[in-house]
C-alpha cells in the first residue's frame, strides 16, 4: 500500500512542533522505513494563527479538536495536549471513531491507562506511547519487544531531567535545594511551578508504565510510593559523596516474589516507588548528569542493560512519537491479535500480583543523626539497630554542620553528625527503629533517612 497514512495532530506546542518539523525534514527516510509516506494532514489547536505560522500550507489547521477526530480521512490521531482532562475525552473519542492513537501523555496513561487500553482492544486499534517515558530513549520498545525473552527482575531510572539537573548542581556546586531550583528555572529546565517534577509525580507516572510492561500487571499509579527531592540538604549530598555514593531521584520497580527468604522478610509482590536514592558512584547511572535521563533494566537472561539519552525536549520526544507512527504504519493492516500487545503481555495474561505498600519494601538506608557529643551515644543508637535486626554497613562521624536543633537552637558546638549506612532491611522495621532513635534525648534534630540501592 503506497497511499500516505494520514495523521491528525491534537496540539502543536513544543513536542507537536518538533513532530511536524522532524517528520517534514526526514520525510523520505521515514517513508523508506515505513513503506508509506506519513503525512500530518490536519492540526487542531486553540491558537489557530500560531499553528498556521508553524505548519504553513503543509496541513489544514482547525480550532475544533472534534472536527479532527471525526474526519474520516484521518488514520491516526496524535494527542499532545497533556493532562488528564480533555485529553482523556478526546483520546477515548478517537478510539471510538476507530482511529489509532499516539500519545506522549504519561499522566493520562498512568492514571487512566487500564480504561484506555481496554477501549482500544475493543475497537481493534493501537495506542502507542513511546514518547510518554524518557523522551527520545526507546525504553518502552526495549521492555516490550527487545527484552521479551527475559524475566525482568527490576527497573530503575533517572526519568525526570529537572530533578536530575537540580541534584547535579547541588553536588557539583555545593548549592542548597532552593538555589539549585532557581538555577534550573533560569536555564529553562524547570517550570515556574515545578511541583510535578520536584515532588516525584512525573517520575511516578513514568515508572508506573514501565512497571506494567516489565511485569505484566495493570497500570496502578495510585499504588506507587512517591517522595520528592525538596527536603534534600547539601550536607547529605556531601556526605554521600564522601562515602562513595551519589544521590539521584530514581523511579524503581522490582519483582519480589523470590526475595522473601533471601532478603530477610517482607511480602511477595511488586515494588513501585520514586524517591531520592543513594547509588554507588561507580555505577554508570550515578554519573548521569544535568537534564539527561537513564534507565537500567535487569533481566535474567540478558543481565543488566542501560538506556541513556535526552528525556525531554521538542525533537527528542518527537523522535519517539514518529517511531510510534512508523510502527502503526507497518502494523495497521495486521489483525489485532498479531500485533505486539500494548503492555507487552497478552491482555488475558496480565497478572494480579499486588503492588507492595512502602512498609513492605526491602532496601538499605543512609541515616544522618545530629547527636550530642557525649560518651555512649553511638552505642545506644547502634544498639537500637541491632535490636531491630538491622545490620550496619558503615559509620561516619563528623562535627555538626550547624543549623537548628529540634528545640530551635542554632549552632553546632557540642554536637556531631552521625552518618550510618545499613544493609538491606524491611522498611517497616526501619521505621520502628527510627522512632526509637528519634525519641532519645541525645538526638537533637529530625533524623534524615534516604534509601540506598546498589543496583548490582
Amino acid at each position: 500500500m503506497n497511499t500516505p497514512i494520514q495523521v491528525g495532530l491534537l496540539g502543536i506546542g513544543t513536542v507537536g512542533r518538533g513532530t511536524f518539523e522532524v517528520l517534514r525534514r526526514n520525510r523520505e527516510e521515514i517513508r523508506r522505513r515505513a513503506g508509506r509516506e506519513i503525512r500530518i494532514a490536519k492540526v487542531a489547536d486553540l491558537d489557530v494563527e500560531r499553528a498556521r505560522r508553524i505548519v504553513g500550507d503543509g496541513a489544514e489547521v482547525v480550532a475544533d479538536a472534534r472536527a479532527l477526530i471525526e474526519d474520516p480521512a484521518l488514520d491516526i490521531v496524535v494527542e499532545l495536549i497533556g493532562g488528564t482532562g480533555i485529553a482523556k475525552t478526546l483520546v477515548l473519542e478517537a478510539i471510538a471513531a476507530g482511529k489509532h492513537v499516539v500519545t506522549a501523555n504519561k499522566a493520562l496513561l498512568a492514571v487512566h491507562g487500564t480504561e484506555i487500553f481496554a477501549a482500544a482492544r475493543a475497537q481493534g486499534v493501537i495506542v502507542a506511547f513511546e514518547g510518554a517515558v524518557a523522551g527520545g530513549i526507546p525504553i518502552i520498545k526495549a521492555l516490550r519487544e527487545g527484552l521479551t525473552a527475559n524475566r525482568i527482575e527490576w527497573v530503575a531510572g533517572i526519568i525526570n531531567g529537572t530533578t536530575n539537573f537540580i541534584l547535579s548542581e547541588m553536588r557539583a556546586r555545593g548549592l542548597d535545594f532552593g538555589a539549585a531550583l532557581a538555577d534550573a528555572q533560569a536555564h529553562g529546565y524547570a517550570e515556574a511551578d515545578p511541583t510535578f517534577d520536584i515532588e516525584g509525580i512525573d517520575a511516578a507516572h513514568k515508572v508506573t508504565l514501565m512497571s506494567a510492561i516489565a511485569f505484566g500487571i495493570p497500570v496502578q499509579f495510585d499504588k506507587a510510593y512517591v517522595e520528592g527531592i525538596g527536603g534534600l540538604q547539601a550536607a547529605d549530598i556531601r556526605y554521600a559523596e564522601q562515602l562513595g555514593y551519589r544521590i539521584k531521584l530514581l523511579g524503581i520497580t522490582k519483582r519480589r516474589d523470590d526475595l522473601k527468604a533471601a532478603r530477610g522478610g517482607g511480602a511477595g509482590g511488586i515494588e513501585l516507588r520514586v524517591h531520592p536514592t543513594l547509588v554507588p558512584s561507580q555505577r554508570l547511572v550515578a554519573n548521569v548528569e544535568g537534564a539527561m535521563n537513564a534507565v537500567v533494566v535487569h533481566g535474567d537472561a540478558v543481565g543488566t542493560t542501560l538506556y541513556y539519552g535526552k528525556g525531554a525536549g521538542s525533537e527528542p520526544t518527537a523522535s519517539a512519537v514518529i517511531a510510534d507512527l512508523v510502527d502503526i504504519a507497518r502494523l495497521a493492516s495486521a489483525e489485532a491479535h498479531h500485533r505486539v500487545p500494548q503492555l507487552a503481555f497478552q491482555p488475558g495474561a496480565l497478572a494480579d500480583t499486588p503492588v507492595l505498600p512502602i512498609a513492605d519494601v526491602v532496601t538499605s538506608f543512609y541515616l544522618r543523626l545530629v547527636v550530642a557529643d557525649k560518651a555512649g551515644v553511638l552505642a545506644r543508637i547502634t544498639g537500637i539497630l541491632a535490636e531491630a535486626e538491622i545490620s550496619i554497613d558503615a559509620v561516619l562521624q563528623r562535627p555538626s554542620a550547624g543549623g537548628a536543633d529540634s528545640k530551635g537552637q542554632a549552632g553546632g558546638e557540642g554536637r556531631s553528625d552521625l552518618i550510618i549506612l545499613t544493609h538491606d532491611t524491611v522498611e517497616a522495621r526501619m521505621q520502628r527503629a527510627l522512632a526509637q532513635m528519634q525519641s532519645l534525648p541525645t538526638v537533637l534534630a529530625p533524623i534524615v533517612r534516604i534509601r540506598k540501592e546498589e543496583l548490582s
